[in-house]
């Protein structure tokens, strides 16, 4: 596989304590972009409850998300638009999921449609989901970091075989790279990148370790996007 850069946002998760990779948005004069107060929430909601659902179900292939949960951004969090049949679930991310010091964390343009495998939406999602909550109950970022924080001792690992997809080519991603790349993310305990590889010259595996109570994510892109189409590897 030809070398691909590090994506501009991806997303990994713990329980209670949410983890992105997630580089600074930097704007094409190379200039760092720094969104230092959360917007109007309007702006972070979708034209339509009809919108969210389509972006949320490009994520993944349509023989997954096709029977999979569907969740939209309500008043209160996320809530859930479609009921599945296989256990996966599906949604858009919004930029809250970024570090607390990452210049991101409030851009309201960042749409990250990603569909969590059974192991994933049991062990990875709920973090994000209460984060959401916190968000939309209007807390502030040094206090969701002291909410994270002591939160964070009813942590636990992800379940073995958490995996996310994100294959939409509808996504931004980033102010930088839009959609950056078709790929999956597997989320591990916290382990060393050097022990699987990841990161290395040559190497196909991207990853980030995580730090103290937070997951390892991995992550492969891949080939195609979900509708099928061929996805530029370079």
């Amino acid at each position: 596989m030809p070398p691909v850069k590090q994506p501009g946002l991806i997303s990994g998760f713990v329980v209670i304590v949410a983890y992105l990779i997630c580089g600074s948005a930097v704007a094409q004069n190379g200039k760092t972009t720094s969104f230092p107060t959360m917007a109007p929430i309007e702006q972070y909601r979708m034209a339509s409850r009809s919108e969210e659902i389509t972006l949320a179900r490009s994520a993944a292939p349509r023989s997954i998300s096709g029977d999979a949960e569907i969740l939209v951004l309500g008043e209160r969090g996320y809530e859930v638009a479609i009921k599945g049949k296989n256990r996966f679930v599906c949604l858009v991310e919004r930029s809250w999921l970024a570090s607390f010091d990452d210049p991101v964390f409030w851009n309201a343009k960042i749409r990250g449609p990603d569909c969590l495998n059974p192991a994933a939406a049991r062990s990875v999602l709920p973090a994000y989901l209460l984060r959401t909550q916190w968000v939309l109950q209007g807390k502030s970022q040094s206090e969701m970091k002291v909410l994270t924080q002591s939160e964070s001792e009813a942590h636990q690992n992800p379940a073995p075989g958490a995996l996310g997809y994100m294959m939409s080519k509808q996504g931004h991603l980033s102010d930088l790279d839009g959609h950056w790349h078709p790929h999956l993310m597997f989320f591990q305990a916290r382990a060393s990148l050097a022990d699987w590889g990841a990161n290395l010259p040559g190497s196909p595996l991207l990853g980030a370790e995580g730090g103290a109570g937070e997951a390892t994510v991995l992550f492969i892109p891949v080939s195609e996007w979900s509708d099928g189409t061929p996805a530029a590897m370079n």
